[in-house]
């Protein structure tokens, strides 16, 4: 089990600060949120991975829906080159109430779904390397030669998790060609509910039967643990490594106010991580 905290508000420097004291407290990895509009995500984890050495620098999460692939996909690499190897990308549709209509994105979950998935196969192939092409439904895409940066460090790609709907087939066909999902529990009747253990079981054995890959796959889990009571904060993260979990995500989304949110999160990263 790995241990990520995800910092629910915040400029660069309020990111670059709480990111250090996160890897002087021995987490594994720190996260920041990629609004609409707001804090630059990939602003924040420049400046986490100028003033940390080990940490892992991710997105919880990057509506890649929303982007244009070729901009991510120059972000990512360039901060996977200066980080060293250390960038996760965490991707799902998104939430529309947070400003899509506002500011003129699509809304349509069909249409962002299809977005989603043309930007992967955009985003893992500008990774690879020129020449590259692509003939989409939304975008179309010739080869250039026109100062093609690095590639990322990390090889075959950066680390991709993706928001995948248990028990659907379609949502978790594409999560079986990445490297992790961000369970999204639904009912029959197609409401969100909370994750269970027994959930993470079930998801760990779909994966270990249906995907083919061989590298590295991770199930994430998510919530909040009192860092002043480690034991009970221990037997918290147990169960869900139990089950299967590799990472757990310690999400203080209560804490976004920005008078007290920072001060809330810096308390809770520099308790430590809730290891077993």
């Amino acid at each position: 089990m790995k241990y990520g905290f995800v910092l629910p508000s915040g400029d660069a420097r309020a990111a670059a600060d709480t990111a250090r004291a996160a890897e002087d407290a021995g987490w594994d990895g720190f996260f920041v949120w990629e609004p609409v509009w707001g804090h630059d995500a990939w602003v924040c984890l420049t400046a986490a991975a100028m003033v940390t050495k080990r940490i892992r620098l991710g997105t919880m999460l990057t509506p890649i829906s929303r982007m244009r692939p070729w901009k991510l996909a120059s972000e990512t690499a360039t901060l996977d080159n200066l980080s060293g190897g250390r960038v996760i990308l965490a991707v799902g549709l998104g939430a529309p109430d947070v400003g899509y209509e506002q500011f003129g994105e699509v809304t349509d979950r069909k249409t962002r779904a299809e977005l989603m998935d043309e930007g992967l196969d955009i985003l893992t192939g500008l990774w690879r390397g020129q020449p590259f092409s692509y003939e989409g439904t939304h975008y179309k895409i010739q080869p250039t030669e026109f100062m093609p940066p690095k590639p990322p460090i990390q090889q075959p790609r950066i680390p991709i998790w993706v928001v995948g709907a248990w028990h659907r087939p379609k949502s978790m066909a594409r999560v079986l060609r990445y490297d992790g999902i961000l369970p999204n529990v639904m009912t029959p009747e197609g409401e969100h509910r909370p994750m269970t253990p027994d959930d993470v079981r079930e998801i760990r054995a779909y994966v270990e039967a249906n995907r083919t890959a061989t590298t590295t796959f991770d199930i994430v889990a998510e919530g909040t643990t009192p860092g002043d009571k480690p034991q009970e904060a221990a037997e918290i993260v147990r169960s869900w490594a139990d089950a299967g979990a590799t990472w757990w995500i310690e999400a203080l989304w209560s804490a976004i106010d920005p008078d007290d949110g920072i001060n809330l999160a810096r308390r809770r990263v520099e308790q430590g991580p809730p290891r077993i």
